[in-house]
C-alpha cells in the first residue's frame, strides 16, 4: 500500500519547488509588467528598461526548476526505472525543496511589487531608474539564500 510513498513525497516536494517559485515569478512579473504597460504606452523608448525591471522577479521560477531537475536527478528518476526511497527519504527530499518553493514565491511576488514601483521611478526620474533596479536585486538576495538553502539540502543526501 505504502510501496512508493517515499518517491511520492519526494515528488510532491519537487514540483512544489518548480511550480511555487514558477507561480511567485508569474505574479511578480505581472505586476511588473501591468506598470510597464502603462509607462510603455506614454513612452515607448522606455521599453528595454522596463524590460529589465519585468524579467528581474523571474529568476525565482527558474531557481525552482533548477531544485526540482536537481531533485528528481539526486533520486534516480531519469534512471529509466522507479527508485526505492524510504518515506524518511522522500520526506527528506519534500523538506529540502520547501525552502526554494516558499521563498521562492514569497520573493517574487514582492519583487515584482518593488519592480513595479521601480518603473514608478523610471517614469518620474529616468536617471535614476538604475535605483529600482538595486531595490529589486535587494530582494533576489532573500531568493538566493532559499536557492542555497535547498541545493544544501539536496547535495547532502
Amino acid at each position: 500500500m505504502f510501496e512508493h510513498a517515499g518517491l511520492a513525497f519526494g515528488l510532491l516536494g519537487a514540483g512544489l519547488a518548480a511550480c511555487l517559485a514558477g507561480a511567485g515569478s508569474g505574479i511578480g512579473t505581472g505586476y511588473a509588467g501591468q506598470a510597464g504597460a502603462g509607462l510603455v504606452t506614454e513612452d515607448p523608448s522606455k521599453f528595454g528598461k522596463v524590460m529589465i525591471l519585468q524579467v528581474i522577479p523571474g529568476t525565482q521560477g527558474l531557481y525552482g526548476l533548477v531544485v526540482f531537475f536537481v531533485a528528481i536527478m539526486r533520486m534516480g528518476i531519469l534512471s529509466g526505472s522507479l527508485p526505492d526511497l524510504t518515506i524518511a527519504q522522500g520526506l527528506q527530499y519534500f523538506a529540502a525543496c520547501l525552502p526554494i518553493g516558499i521563498g521562492g514565491l514569497v520573493t517574487a511576488k514582492y519583487q515584482g511589487k518593488v519592480a513595479a514601483a521601480s518603473v514608478n521611478l523610471l517614469a518620474k526620474n529616468p536617471d535614476h531608474w538604475s535605483k529600482g533596479m538595486i531595490l529589486c536585486i535587494t530582494v533576489e538576495f532573500y531568493a538566493i539564500l532559499s536557492l542555497l538553502a535547498s541545493m544544501m539540502m539536496l547535495l547532502q543526501m
